[in-house]
């Protein structure tokens, strides 16, 4: 490879959240990866902060052009550019939505086990969480629709949050999905809030399907949040976009991220999404690459030395959905135990909804002697709960 993920980088001390963890403790838990992003965004990092001036920022037409020409070409989707309005994050613009869209005592659907920073933004905007729970066969996750129309048909629920493709699950819903999950809301008249941060982190040679490009009522229903943070490893940078193709919904969101002050760069954050998209394409895809064999290798050695524990197969994402139904225990009292006593820092899955509970999430993107540390741990914490 070209690119270098092998190589452990001591992120002790640089005030990262997920490294700020007790000595030989082992964080796989939240969502950042252990490799240094693609040099190409670190070199136009680096000449704009040789140029020694940080004041107010804005957004510029490459950075337009990087997000049309991205999803054009990697995702099929030409989006305009008077769809587009930068924004600090995808949560900012989630929160921001629900406030501005919403009512407070109003109801938005989220589809559990499910992000949980989503329920945040619901609460804290003085709306009620209505969970439409993903049916869990066969080690495989499929969207309710009877019961998503059951929810749909309340006056009171006027927004859905949709994950796409799905965290904690890894599932990359179809066209055929996203389409009646669209007729379904438009007929109802609620809005879909499509997050769609984890959509270029996918099996190499499988693509994510947008909401907007299904069908022109997906498109002129929904507000879709993207972001080059997650696949480029870049969150800090604070760096995401909104796409809102429908003029009434793109002026409201317009207001909300302005009024919530959420609409303004920083020095950084425009020329490192332009670096990602226009210049870092090599470089994702060999880390799509690399996550991949970290997943085949992780299934394979829990098949092999951990049998109580299963994967749950998913094509996006770098976390795995971990099955530990067949332990008879809770999530949050394993992932405790495991941490205590072999230092192994997962997430449990009841933070994702009650249907979480019995599954735990784990961060496969790091150097492969990390990965193995992190599996040996599970087996051996494994085996003490079970003895």
């Amino acid at each position: 490879m070209k690119y270098d993920f092998d190589t452990q980088i001591n992120r002790l001390g640089t005030d990262s959240i997920k490294w700020n963890v007790k000595e030989n403790e082992l964080p796989m838990w939240v969502a950042d990866m252990d490799f240094r992003t693609a040099p190409e965004i670190i070199d136009a990092i680096r000449e704009r902060t040789e140029h020694g001036i940080f004041g107010y920022q804005s957004d510029n037409n490459k950075w337009y052009e990087s997000y049309i020409n991205w999803w054009d070409r990697r995702h099929s989707f030409r989006m305009n550019k008077e769809w587009l309005m930068f924004v600090t994050g995808v949560i900012p613009a989630i929160s921001s939505a629900v406030r501005k869209l919403t009512t407070p005592g109003e109801k938005v659907i989220v589809q559990t086990p499910v992000y949980n920073v989503f329920f945040n933004c619901i609460v804290n905007n003085g709306c009620t969480i209505v969970e439409n729970p993903l049916i869990y066969e066969n080690g495989q996750y499929q969207m309710d629709f009877d019961d998503l129309s059951d929810k749909l048909s309340d006056p009171q629920v006027t927004m859905m949050i949709l994950c796409n493709p799905h965290n904690p699950a890894g599932r990359i819903w179809t066209a055929q999905e996203l389409a009646r999950v669209g007729e379904l809301c438009a007929s109802n008249g609620v809005i879909v809030i499509s997050d769609e941060i984890h959509c270029d982190i996918t099996t190499p040679g499988i693509s994510y399907v947008p909401f907007a490009s299904v069908s022109d009522i997906c498109r002129d229903n929904s507000i879709t949040c993207i972001a080059p943070t997650k696949a480029f490893n870049i969150a800090g940078l604070k760096s995401a976009c909104i796409s809102v193709p429908n003029k009434t919904l793109r002026h409201k969101m317009w207001r909300a991220i302005n009024t919530y002050e959420v609409a303004e760069p920083n020095s950084f954050a425009v020329i490192a999404a332009i670096a990602a998209f226009d210049k870092g394409e090599e470089w994702l895809d060999q880390m799509r690459e690399y996550v991949e064999e970290n997943r085949r290798f992780t299934t394979e050695f829990i098949t092999a030395n951990i049998p109580e524990l299963s994967v749950v197969p998913g094509n996006a994402t770098y976390l795995l959905w971990i099955d530990i139904s067949k332990l008879g225990t809770g999530s949050r009292e394993y992932a405790g135990f495991l941490r205590d006593k072999t230092g192994l820092f997962l997430t449990d899955g009841i933070h994702y909804g009650k249907n979480g509970d019995g599954f735990v999430r784990l961060n496969i993107a790091c150097p492969r002697s990390t990965l193995e540390d992190g599996l040996n741990r599970l087996k051996e914490g494994t085996r003490l709960y079970l003895d």
